[in-house]
């Protein structure tokens, strides 16, 4: 019998309180895949080194990992990434995977969170979820990291996808790419919104959530809406806490086993 391994591929964080995210998709996909040996990898240098210099903990990137996946004689690996667009730190994790393609048997790579026309379909009434039952002139924003990549079109079409599904009071903005908060605004203020939840559209509640969103600093987004007369609550749940994300990813690595090698 060859040796199979399950990898799971995050951008990564340094929070302890938001690793439980990360985990829970871990945890899933280790019990959709109890015949392969469990594996971690973090996209993000950054967060690799910092969790290595302040907590002695060692995570191999993608590239680490499917070399010593490789010396140690697996054969067959399925590698899925924990990204909720098909960005940046996807496309990274795809070209370190690429370049050790012939070393196994079989290397297949399962997609990030929105993907198919019905992962954004399957996620609103997930997200929905987050919050009580919307009241007129109450709203939820949700903060998608951002990016200059062409995949950052996502964000805008989740949007547009709660429109489709009657949710007109759904509304997406980015930290790093568009749509920016003050976009957002114009939205809010036309749509006469008096009351914002905010939450994180992201994997985990990390460092944007808890200071870019959620933060006491002036230009957080809840500093800039409570200044410009909204009210705001706040919800820091990391997307991969919530099971049914968790899950959605589970399917996407269930559909790349399937793929021919």
């Amino acid at each position: 019998m060859s040796k199979k391994a399950i990898v799971v591929v995050s951008f990564g964080t340094s929070y302890e309180e938001a690793e439980k995210a990360i985990c829970n998709i871990e945890e899933k996909i280790r019990e959709a895949f109890k015949d392969y040996d469990f594996f971690r990898a973090f996209t993000s240098g950054v967060i690799i080194r910092k969790l290595k210099k302040t907590k002695n903990i060692v995570i191999e990137n993608p590239e680490e990992l499917i070399c010593r996946l490789e010396k140690e004689g697996y054969e067959e690996v399925i590698c899925q990434p924990t990204h909720i667009i098909n960005g940046d730190e996807y496309d990274k994790m795809c070209y370190m995977l690429a370049r050790h393609e012939d070393s196994f048997q079989s290397l297949k790579v399962g997609k990030p969170l929105l993907t198919y026309l019905e992962d954004f379909k399957s996620c609103v009434p997930i997200i929905l979820d987050m919050v009580e039952k919307l009241k007129d002139q109450e709203a939820l924003l949700l903060m998608g990291h951002g990016s200059v990549h062409f995949a950052n079109s996502a964000y805008c079409q989740m949007e547009t996808i709660f429109r489709c599904e009657g949710h007109d009071n759904v509304y997406i903005g980015t930290v790093e790419g568009f749509p920016e908060i003050e976009y957002v605004m114009k939205q809010l203020k036309r749509d006469n919104i008096k009351k914002v939840y905010l939450a994180p559209f992201m994997i985990v509640a990390g460092d944007h959530a808890r200071n870019d969103l959620a933060g006491e600093e002036e230009d957080s987004w809840k500093s800039i809406l409570e200044k410009a007369g909204y009210e705001t609550e706040t919800i820091l749940k990391g997307m991969g806490e919530i099971d049914e994300i968790a899950n959605i990813f589970v399917e996407h690595a269930k559909e790349a086993e399937e793929l021919e090698a």
